[in-house]
């Protein structure tokens, strides 16, 4: 298996250790534990990269395996895991295997938890590996997917004055991220009408990056990501208009007829 993502490795590192990643992070993971059963439930993070997202899962009791097609970045989330206590590194199962071959990686099992965060804007048909995601998913099982929001792809050129550009990105669902990498943008209805296909629906929705995600347009300030900030940002991923105009949006779906959702609406 050719791994296309190891010459970019190291810029997601660079990521994830930015305000934005860190805001990232913080945003997915505490608004996914609303709907999470508790600990130690099995989880599948499918393109888990590093495991960014699934090792503080990983360290407050839930059991994790990362599906991850990078033989680059499993090599780092092992160097990562290699720093952790025995108990946490046990809970810990690293696959290696495209996320449409998950299910086979995996043998079948099935999960109470199936992350798939930021990994779909990169296929440009993603039906193949959202029926794979949802047979992963247990009866009542929680579907966690992050997407390119496509209501927001005007921002950056509108921040940064490429009006022109602007105007045409109203009706786009493609760009190009920072990266340098094409990819698709979704919107909250269309997915969850994918979802719906495949006996996941839509329980909750939530923006990702509204304030610190746009700094790259501009001269950003110099801060640091306290938890005044971080705040700031899970009450605008909760709020409308804020979570409409985030970079990225967090739906959250439950498999068939059970139900781990919490009230907050959709």
């Amino acid at each position: 298996m050719p791994d296309t993502w190891a010459p970019l490795a190291d810029r997601f590192f660079e990521y994830y250790e930015s305000v934005q990643g860190h805001v990232r992070t913080h945003l997915i993971d505490h608004n996914l534990r609303n709907h999470l059963p508790p600990p130690p439930a099995d989880l599948v993070d499918v393109g888990g990269g590093a495991g960014h997202q699934a090792l503080p899962l990983a360290r407050d009791g839930y059991r994790i395996t990362i599906v991850e097609p990078s033989e680059e970045m499993l090599r780092r989330a092992s160097d990562l895991l290699a720093a952790e206590p025995t108990e946490v590194r046990k809970r810990v199962t690293l696959v290696r295997a495209d996320g449409e071959n998950a299910v086979s990686a995996v043998e079948g099992r099935r999960f109470a938890g199936v992350m798939c965060h930021a990994v779909l804007q990169y296929i440009e048909d993603p039906s193949v590996l959202l029926s794979a995601l949802a047979e992963l998913a247990e009866d009542g099982g929680i579907v966690s997917l992050v997407v390119k929001n496509q209501s927001a792809l005007v921002m950056p050129p509108a921040l940064a004055g490429r009006w022109s550009e602007a105007l045409s990105a109203f009706d786009r669902t493609q760009n190009t991220c920072g990266l340098g990498v094409a990819t698709r943008a979704d919107t909250v209805e269309e997915l969850g009408r994918w979802l719906a296909q495949r006996e996941v629906r839509t329980s909750a929705w939530y923006g990702v990056g509204f304030f610190t995600d746009w700094w790259s347009s501009f001269n950003a300030p110099a801060v640091e990501p306290g938890e005044d900030l971080l705040s700031v940002e899970l009450e605008a991923s909760r709020r409308d208009p804020y979570r409409q105009l985030g970079r990225m949006f967090h739906l959250i779906g439950v498999r068939g007829d059970g139900d781990r959702a919490t009230s907050i609406p959709s």
